[in-house]
């Protein structure tokens, strides 16, 4: 009977001590995070060139930030990294101009960015056509 009375009051402890620890974790992030609540941030500034690793300052009052952030090289520069559509297939191509088109609409807008709700997108159109038969390698030798 003794045994189960200390093993209870073993875990008891434990658990008060885990519940403890977790309040000093939310604490130390409310301690470094500020009280402000209405952060304005600017866009993604890459370290060097026009993309990859950099980072964006943010405004709140008399505070400022930096965060890191990336800026992906293969990202169409036109729309920023802080505006994400979903975009529909591409459309057929036009002789005229020799492009095709397909256009996108705004998904999310990080940090407040200010985004197009709609955009368009060309490419040149594929001169090459595609055959859908290939040979078969390996196979079929004598």
């Amino acid at each position: 009977m003794q045994v189960r009375g200390l093993l209870l009051l073993l875990a008891l402890i434990l658990l008060a001590a885990a519940t403890e620890a977790g309040k000093n974790k939310k604490e130390k992030a409310k301690k470094d995070g500020s009280k402000c609540e209405d952060w304005r941030w600017g866009p993604c500034v890459p370290n060097s060139k026009d993309c990859g690793l950099g980072y964006r300052e943010g405004t709140c009052k008399d505070e400022s930030k930096k965060l890191k952030c990336k800026i992906p090289c293969n990202w169409k520069k036109k729309f920023g990294a802080d505006c994400k559509y979903k975009f529909e297939s591409w459309g057929g191509c036009s002789a005229q101009t020799g492009l095709k088109t397909r256009s996108g609409i705004l998904k999310k807008a990080l940090y407040n960015a200010q985004c197009e709700e709609i955009v368009y997108v060309t490419k040149p159109c594929s001169s090459k056509i595609k055959s859908k038969s290939k040979a078969k390698k390996g196979k079929g030798k004598d």
